[in-house]
């Protein structure tokens, strides 16, 4: 079969390279795949760059999620038939940017009917982490106003999305006309090009000086820094990653005096953790899904030859919504 490896470190587009290697197959507790589609998502990058928490052996097929179709169960494997359509997380160093994936069966969803291949393969690890990230650790409420950067990206747009379904009123931060276009097209209330807005400005006065009630901060650096000038009292930044490439240190007599919280996310701990709440977020994403609240922004299916391509335009910054390689 194909798949993409990278052998080492370095730029996506110059360390991946497109191999024929043997196909897999599954082991006890396992599930052979054949990819449909897999998302490209900006750990991605940082697996292809060395960066990322995780350092799979090298050569390893980076791409971090896919939908895929059950060809094959191992030992012990019950209730997966063959033919189904699923989404799953990739075992890494074996991802999805592959024609077949092996992966444990623990981590196996079926697929939301709504949604086409591409979108299901968006779906599972941004949504999931909007889902944590506002529910479970910032306790959004119906009518709070939610602060959301990069809201036009995959991650960020997720976030839109699922805040407007809670009854949040949304101010999107992007970067660009374009990126502008998009997020009001996911039903942003409010959208801020912060190439020519000060987005502190625009905060509060959306909310007569009260500021944002959450922030969802997937870029870090001087977006996290401006949004503690327009947090809430008692709000709650919920710290998502870093595409910024700067890690912020934050003040924490500054959290003490306005009196917000700083929130960690790192969704692929309650996998865990806390796999039966994995599921029932998947449950409640599949409603959302049905019901048309939350569709992923899949804005370019990449043929499987431009997948280092697709990884590197992610890397830089230079896509709206979510690109998803097609093997």
């Amino acid at each position: 079969m194909k798949a993409w490896r990278v052998h080492e470190n370095g730029e996506p587009r110059e360390a991946m390279r497109l191999d024929e290697v043997p196909a897999p197959e599954p082991g006890p507790g396992e599930v052979l795949l054949r990819v449909l589609a897999a998302n490209v998502n900006f750990p991605d990058a940082m697996l292809c760059r060395g960066q990322y928490q995780i350092r799979p052996p090298l050569p390893f097929t980076p791409g971090v999620e896919m939908c895929g179709r059950v060809e094959a169960v191992g030992e012990g494997v019950t209730g997966l038939d063959a033919g189904a359509r699923v989404i799953t997380p990739a075992a890494l160093p074996a991802g999805a940017f592959a024609e077949y994936a092996v992966v444990p069966a623990a981590g196996v969803l079926p697929a939301p009917e709504a949604l086409d291949d591409a979108e299901a393969a968006a779906l599972h690890i941004g949504y999931q982490t909007g889902w944590f990230g506002l529910h479970r650790r910032a306790a959004l409420r119906p009518g709070e106003t939610l602060l959301v950067h990069a809201a036009a990206g995959g991650v960020g747009s997720a976030a839109v999305q699922l805040g407007k379904a809670a009854g949040a009123t949304v101010i999107g931060v992007v970067g660009g006309p374009e990126k502008a276009k998009a997020a009001r097209e996911l039903g942003a209330d409010i959208v801020v090009d912060r190439h020519r807005e000060d987005f502190v400005a625009v905060v509060k006065e959306a909310t007569a000086g009260r500021g944002a009630n959450v922030v969802y901060d997937p870029v870090g650096g001087e977006a996290y820094t401006k949004s503690t000038k327009c947090v809430a009292f008692e709000g709650r930044i919920v710290v998502v990653g870093f595409t910024s490439g700067t890690i912020p240190a934050p003040g924490l007599n500054h959290a003490l005096v306005k009196n917000y919280a700083i929130l960690g996310l790192h969704w692929g701990l309650y996998n865990t953790h806390d796999p039966v709440a994995v599921r029932q977020a998947h449950d409640e994403l599949g409603r959302l899904a049905a019901e048309g609240l939350v569709r992923p922004l899949v804005t370019e299916r990449v043929p499987f030859a431009g997948a280092a391509g697709a990884v590197q335009r992610v890397a830089d910054g230079t896509t709206t919504g979510r690109l998803v390689v097609i093997p």
